[in-house]
C-alpha cells in the first residue's frame, strides 16, 4: 500500500476517533448536573408562589376563588379529603412538599393549562417535580372523588334523573344529554396516525352523559382517532355499554298524564349518533312535517344540557382547550380530573362560570347506525306526544 495513502487513512481514523470522544464528552457534560439544587429553587420558600401568596390570597375569598377556581371551603374540604394521599415524609435533606402545595400547583395548572415550565417558575419546583405533583394529584383527585360525585348510577339515580329533565326541559322518560369532544394532546412518539382525528390534530376523545343540573353521570375517554369517526362511539367503552344494556335503566314506563303506550327511558344525542332503543337522534333536516320539527326543537333543548356541562368544565379547567402536551396516559387523567372537580363544585359551589363556545374542544362524529323499525316506532310516539294536548307546551308554537 502506498506508505502516503497509508498516512491519509490513519489521519482520517484519528480525527473520526477525536471527533466520537468530544461528542461523548459533550454527552457526559450534558448529563451531569451543574447543581444539586439549582440556586432559584433553594429561594423557593422566600420567593416562591406558594410561601408568599397562598396565606394572603386566603384572606380575600374572590381571588382565591379565581386563582384555584373554587372557594376556600371547598379547597380545604377537598384538601382534606387528599391529605392522606399527598403527605410526603420530611428527610435529613430537604423537606417534602406540603399537601396544600401540591394541591395548589396542579389547581392551577388545570385552571390555566400553563406549561410545567411556567409553574416552574412561578412555585420554584423543579420541572420534574412539577410533572410529578401533577401526575400523583391527579390520580388522587379521580380515585377519591369519582365514587363521591360520579358514582355508577342506580335505578333510583336514573329516576332522580328523569323527573329533572321532565321538570326543567319538559322531555319526558330522559335519563340524560349525551355528547363527545376532541380532547387536543402531543404527538406520541412512533404513535403514526393511531391518534390522528378528522379535523387534522391529535387527540383523545372525552365522552360523557349530563344529567339537567349540568353534571356528568358517566365520562368516558379514549383515544379513537385513526379508527374513524364511526367506529368511536361503537368501540368506546361506554358506547359497548349502552349497547349492551348494562347500565340498570329501569323498565319502560307510560310517558307523563298517559296510560299507554309503554315506551323506553333514553338518552338524547345529536344526529351524530345512531338510533336505538335507548337513544334518540333528531329526525333529519330536510323534509320535516310539523310533528318532526317540533320533536326535534324539544329534543335539541334536552340535549343542549351536555353542551352547558362541557362550556362550565372548560371555562372553570382550561388545560381542556389546550393542547395537553403530556404522555396520553397522564392527559387522560388530566381529563377525568377535570371532569369529577366539575361535579364537585357543581355540587357544592355557588359560583357557577358561564358556559362558554369552545373552538379547542371539537365535537366528534359518530357512527349512523341503521335504525329497526321498533326503534323508529319509539321515536315517533315521542314525537307524537309532542304534539298532544299531555305533551303539548305552549312556547313550541313559537318555534314552529
Amino acid at each position: 500500500m502506498d506508505p502516503v495513502l497509508q498516512k491519509v487513512d490513519e489521519a482520517i481514523i484519528l480525527i473520526a476517533l477525536r471527533r466520537q470522544r468530544r461528542r461523548q464528552e459533550e454527552e457526559r457534560s450534558r448529563r451531569r448536573h451543574r447543581y444539586w439544587v439549582h440556586p432559584m429553587v433553594s429561594h423557593r420558600v422566600s420567593t416562591g408562589y406558594f410561601h408568599n401568596l397562598y396565606s394572603e390570597l386566603r384572606i380575600y375569598p374572590n381571588k382565591f376563588s379565581n386563582f384555584t377556581r373554587m372557594s376556600v371551603a371547598r379547597f380545604d374540604d377537598l384538601l382534606e379529603r387528599l391529605r392522606p394521599r399527598l403527605t410526603r415524609m420530611d428527610t435529613a435533606m430537604r423537606n417534602s412538599i406540603s399537601p396544600e402545595e401540591r394541591l395548589l400547583v396542579t389547581l392551577r395548572y388545570l385552571a390555566t393549562g400553563q406549561s410545567y415550565a411556567t409553574l416552574h417558575h412561578y412555585f420554584l419546583l423543579g420541572v420534574t417535580t412539577v410533572s410529578r405533583v401533577v401526575k400523583e394529584t391527579c390520580v388522587a383527585i379521580w380515585e377519591e372523588l369519582h365514587n363521591v360525585v360520579m358514582p355508577e348510577p342506580t335505578e333510583e339515580i336514573w329516576e332522580s334523573v328523569v323527573d329533572t329533565f321532565w321538570e326543567k326541559t319538559q322531555f319526558p322518560n330522559c335519563i340524560g344529554a349525551l355528547d363527545g369532544k376532541h380532547i387536543r394532546v402531543r404527538k406520541p412518539p412512533h404513535s403514526g396516525s393511531s391518534y390522528y382525528n378528522y379535523k387534522k390534530y391529535f387527540s383523545v376523545v372525552l365522552l360523557a352523559l349530563s344529567d339537567a343540573n349540568l353534571k356528568f353521570l358517566l365520562v368516558d375517554v379514549g383515544a379513537y382517532g385513526s379508527q374513524g369517526d364511526a367506529r368511536i362511539f361503537r368501540e368506546s367503552t361506554f358506547g359497548r355499554r349502552i349497547h349492551a344494556g348494562q347500565l340498570n335503566i329501569p323498565e319502560s314506563r307510560p310517558l307523563p298524564c298517559t296510560e299507554e303506550p309503554s315506551l323506553p327511558l333514553v338518552m338524547v344525542a345529536d344526529e351524530a349518533f345512531g338510533l336505538a332503543e335507548n337513544l334518540m337522534r333528531p329526525y333529519s333536516r330536510y323534509g320535516l312535517n310539523r310533528q318532526q320539527k317540533v320533536y326535534n326543537y324539544r329534543l335539541s333543548r334536552a340535549r343542549r344540557v351536555v353542551e352547558c356541562a362541557f362550556g362550565v368544565c372548560t371555562a372553570k379547567w382550561r388545560v381542556l382547550l389546550t393542547s395537553i402536551h403530556l404522555d396520553v396516559e397522564n392527559a387522560i387523567k388530566v381529563v377525568l380530573a377535570c371532569c369529577v372537580l366539575h361535579n364537585y363544585l357543581r355540587d357544592n359551589d355557588n359560583s357557577n362560570v358561564e358556559p362558554e363556545p369552545s373552538q379547542q374542544s371539537q365535537r366528534v362524529q359518530f357512527m349512523d347506525l341503521r335504525s329497526t323499525a321498533r326503534v323508529m316506532s319509539i321515536r315517533n310516539q315521542f314525537a307524537a306526544f309532542f304534539e298532544s294536548p299531555e305533551g303539548e307546551v305552549s312556547w313550541q308554537n313559537d318555534f314552529v
